[in-house]
């Protein structure tokens, strides 16, 4: 189904009856991922998950994004579906927004909190990684004069596809300018702010958001429990499926 929020088309789905579960998918991601998890939810509650802007079957924004922008928008989406409780699973980027909505004041209750491989905590760079990217910063510039453009054109977008991720060299440009403002924001200092049951599950092997980030939110989400998945990485729920549904089951009560 489509809805359209704020002049951007929006591809998302509503589906079982009761107490409301919003699925927010990860960076480059969409909700075709969260197919399992969907089907056993909607058996007891109203389950709705949305390709957000930029991503899946949904248009991107107009403008590059930042969290709170994305937050915003979730909050403008869910007017359509007016509830009084609400419990929020988010992977990855999912998991960002999340930590956001639960800092604002929001027109529901957040009933529980699912946080898997989340996002939200901001990696210290070594002094190797700090030194690369002053260089690429650098190269970056002289590449981008004009006589460097005039004479080896495609010398900045060769530069590009050698030290982007492969999330950023995926993206458009106004979703590459967006990744930068995401990654960048540390959210340490809202996680308090969690004060929901929260359940944390990650996978050791996740080099993404790697498991000292899911120790940190442990820490400081008052009632927050981890649950691991050895060998998994930043997709554990999908690398070990049937026991996340398990777990999601059991902290679900389904």
């Amino acid at each position: 189904m489509t809805v359209n929020i704020r002049g951007l088309d929006i591809n998302y789905i509503c589906e079982g009856q009761g107490d409301t579960v919003l699925l927010l998918h990860g960076w480059g991601s969409n909700i075709t991922l969260f197919q399992s998890a969907i089907d056993l939810l909607k058996t007891k509650y109203r389950v709705i998950a949305m390709d957000m802007p930029g991503f899946g079957e949904s248009e991107e924004p107009k403008e590059p994004w930042c969290v709170d922008d994305y937050t915003d928008f979730v909050l403008d989406f869910m007017k359509e579906f007016p509830c009084e409780r609400i419990s929020l699973l988010g992977h990855s980027f999912g998991g960002r927004v999340i930590i956001k909505l639960c800092s604002r004041e929001l027109p529901f209750e957040i009933d529980k909190v699912i946080l898997v491989d989340a996002a939200g905590v901001k990696p210290k760079k070594t002094l190797k990684q700090k030194i690369k990217q002053r260089i690429y910063k650098m190269t970056r510039w002289i590449f981008s004069t004009g006589f460097v453009k005039k004479f080896f054109p495609d010398a900045l977008e060769n530069l590009r596809k050698k030290n982007g991720s492969a999330d950023y060299n995926a993206a458009s440009p106004i979703m590459r300018q967006t990744l930068v403002k995401v990654v960048n924001e540390d959210l340490q200092h809202l996680m308090p702010n969690v004060t929901a049951p929260t359940l944390l599950v990650w996978g050791t092997a996740d080099d993404a958001t790697p498991l000292s980030d899911a120790k940190i939110m442990e820490k400081l989400m008052p009632e927050a429990g981890l649950v691991t998945f050895e060998g998994a990485g930043h997709y554990s729920f999908l690398e070990r499926r049937d026991q996340f549904l398990r777990v999601l089951a059991s902290f679900m009560k389904i």
